[in-house]
């Protein structure tokens, strides 16, 4: 069995660079021909994986955190997000701190339990999620998310989390981003448009899941079903800072949509519209601004997982 490892060795605080020989060596011992292409740089995995896809290989095995596994499930689609025809599954070994992707599917964080789903694990067809929005330059950009999407703090969220060095692990990271992020943050008017209507409202955030987690663990979309050609939408309108503090065990629990201020619904598409522009959260990386337009792409991607998932 051959199987390409896209390892992204600045992962885990450059904590990847070093436990790489001993995963790859762990592969061999079972079975895997491993196939080595290590990240340079920003983008680079989308290529990597592109290239292996043309060659025709099989197995595409993402090797660092969220943002790497993000990276390379764009490689499975065109430059404008649409998939590409490939016999290729994707496995996760996931060396991140948030590792928020691999919570809905159960994989492994263990390195040797998730090297048996590369060799041994079950396919299972899934949707991503395709975000179009403003980048730095002013065009528009397409991108594709594996996990969750969203505007509003996040998108500031993000960004703090991203300047940290995430030593303490993801959601410490993330709680102190988000606190640092809501001293400063005014909720904003926003238009959005729905498969089912269009709402109007004072929000914090829009945030559209394909996956269960994000933030190191925050549970914001308890039900999301990846492969049900829906994107899971939750609109969190006009919450305080205390608020915040009050609910963040709503958050970590899976019973945000509780809260008076909070809509969950379901849609293939929405279109966030906010007064100003806004920063926006992919996967955890804060790559533009408002306006956006989030698309449910069904069954674009076979994942590797356990065997009882």
């Amino acid at each position: 069995m051959r199987a390409v490892f896209v390892v992204n060795p600045a992962s885990d605080n450059g904590g990847t660079a070093k436990a790489w020989p001993q995963l790859a060596s762990t592969a061999r011992g079972l079975g895997i021909e491993v196939v080595e292409r290590l990240t340079e740089s920003a983008g680079h995995a989308t290529r990597l994986v592109r290239e292996a896809i043309a060659a025709g290989e099989e197995r595409i095995v993402a090797v660092g955190g969220d943002g790497t596994v993000n990276e390379v499930v764009n490689g499975f689609c065109d430059d404008a997000g649409v998939p590409l025809e490939t016999a290729a599954r994707l496995a996760v070994i996931e060396r991140g701190t948030g590792c928020d992707f691999i919570r809905s599917y159960a994989i492994p964080k263990r390195a040797a339990a998730a090297l048996a789903v590369v060799a041994r694990g079950s396919e299972r067809r899934i949707d991503l999620g395709r975000a179009r929005f403003a980048g730095a330059d002013g065009t528009e950009k397409v991108r594709l998310f594996a996990n969750v999407a969203s505007c509003g703090m996040t998108g500031d969220v993000a960004e703090r989390a991203n300047r940290s060095t995430k030593r303490f692990g993801g959601t410490a990271s993330f709680l102190y981003a988000t606190a640092t992020a809501f001293i400063g943050w005014e909720n904003v008017d926003f238009h959005v448009a729905l498969d089912d209507g269009e709402r109007r409202l004072r929000a914090n955030n829009v945030v559209c899941a394909n996956g269960r987690y994000f933030g190191g663990g925050i549970k914001i979309a308890p039900v999301a079903e990846p492969d049900d050609g829906l994107l899971d939408v939750i609109l969190i309108g006009d919450v305080g800072k205390a608020d915040l503090l009050l609910n963040l065990h709503r958050m970590y629990g899976g019973t945000l949509f509780k809260h008076p201020q909070v809509e969950m619904t379901r849609a293939a598409r929405i279109v966030c519209t906010p007064v100003r522009p806004l920063p926006v959260e992919i996967d955890g990386e804060q790559p533009g601004t408002t306006p956006i337009t989030f698309e449910a792409v069904p069954s674009a991607v076979t994942l590797l997982v356990a065997p009882d998932r």
